[in-house]
């Protein structure tokens, strides 16, 4: 029997949930079964025979752990299999994986950028790329989000000759919009930049291949640098770094992110590995989140909900009051739908909103129950 302190903090804490058991796209939350709505498990590979089994394999010949950072004792055979792997569906030269997808944000902009350099940053980036300009020590402007325009604008009162970063995601998690990445690379021409582009919420996710948002959009030249997270759609743990040959040899040797952290665990790469795999012998889980990307996105706007112009399967819903948003999470949390919210400064003044993420392995039914609940919600607060 669930104990009045189990019960306030089901009731009253939006954070630090503890899943006790997922199955398919339900979780278990203080025994009470509930709709995964805002996983980032995009195309539901965590379960997948072949990603299970390729962990298995790993632990069995590898064992739990490196336990050392890649520069001393930890690099091992089945990292480099990884990152030959990524690099050339991403068609970079090399890729080099890391402990965590934000260590990999931090170092792409860490890295390179020093005292002297200017840093462009769309201002909607995520944490991860903040505080490795926070390290870089550069000078920072932030252009407007997702607007060229202002970014051209800031460019036009520079020197040319001043080494500068441009610094975007290629899918807004919070937002659901892709970067106009052909847009902004056209004003940055002949500006002496360096483009960094976070696709952890675009691989798996956009292009024919799922190759990503910079392969989608056939920015693949003129992109340095492709950083991302193996915790999204490749349903493992760890960051990955994909560029030149060069680029990545310099991270390699220049990274305290790389150089000071444990490498990432057999099992993690094994399983990466395996859903990069899928991604390309089985597009059938790339065909479906799509699928079930449009049919709730059409649930939404039969409630007339607004979700931020979202492109992707990241999907917000704008409640913009914190209090409101608070109390239209709750009670989907009452009623079977786990989601999360998110408020300043996450999100700017004004766009408090309940992050909602589609999966692969939803079903119709699920999606019309989420609606169903949110139609509810909505009608009592």
């Amino acid at each position: 029997m669930q104990d009045e302190a189990t019960r306030a903090r089901l009731r009253y804490q939006p954070w630090y949930l503890h899943i006790e058991r997922q199955e398919g796209a339900y979780v278990w939350v203080d025994g009470r079964k509930m709709i995964m709505m805002s996983s980032n498990d995009y195309l539901g590979l965590t379960d997948h025979p072949k990603v299970l089994e390729a962990g298995r394999e790993a632990l069995e010949r590898w064992g739990t752990s490196t336990t050392g950072a890649r520069l001393a004792n930890g690099s091992r055979a089945y990292h480099r299999e990884l990152e030959e792997e990524l690099a050339a569906f991403l068609g970079k030269e090399d890729c080099i994986v890391l402990s965590a997808g934000y260590l990999a944000c931090m170092a792409s902009v860490a890295t390179f950028a020093s005292k002297g350099d200017l840093i462009l940053v769309d201002r909607n980036v995520h944490s991860s790329l903040w505080s490795g300009i926070s390290l870089s020590s550069a000078r920072v402007e932030r252009f407007s989000h997702n607007n060229p325009s202002d970014l051209q604008d800031i460019l036009m009162t520079e020197a040319r000759d001043v080494p500068k970063l441009v610094v975007v995601e290629g899918v807004y998690s919070m937002e659901g919009h892709i970067a106009r990445l052909p847009e902004l690379i056209e004003v940055t021409r002949d500006h002496n930049t360096f483009f960094v582009v976070d696709d952890a919420h675009g691989l798996g996710v956009l292009g024919d291949r799922g190759q990503g948002t910079v392969g989608y959009l056939d920015c693949t030249k003129e992109v340095d640098l492709i950083c991302g997270s193996l915790s999204k759609a490749l349903a493992s743990t760890g960051g990955y770094i994909a560029g030149s040959k060069a680029v990545i040899e310099y991270l390699r040797t220049h990274s305290k992110q790389t150089i000071f952290s444990a490498a990432i665990c057999p099992s993690q790469a094994a399983c990466a590995l395996a859903a990069l795999r899928l991604l390309q012998s089985e597009p059938e889980h790339r065909e479906r989140l799509w699928e079930n990307t449009r049919y709730f996105k059409q649930v939404l706007n039969r409630l007339e909900l607004e979700t931020w112009d979202s492109e992707t399967p990241a999907v917000p819903i704008i409640i913009g009051n914190k209090e409101r948003t608070y109390r239209i999470w709750r009670h989907l949390l009452e009623n079977g739908v786990f989601s999360v919210i998110a408020i300043p400064p996450a999100v700017p003044p004004g766009r408090d909103l309940l992050r909602t993420a589609v999966s692969a392995r939803m079903t119709r039914e699920q999606l019309d129950r989420v609606g169903d609940v949110l139609k509810r919600a909505f009608r009592k607060i």
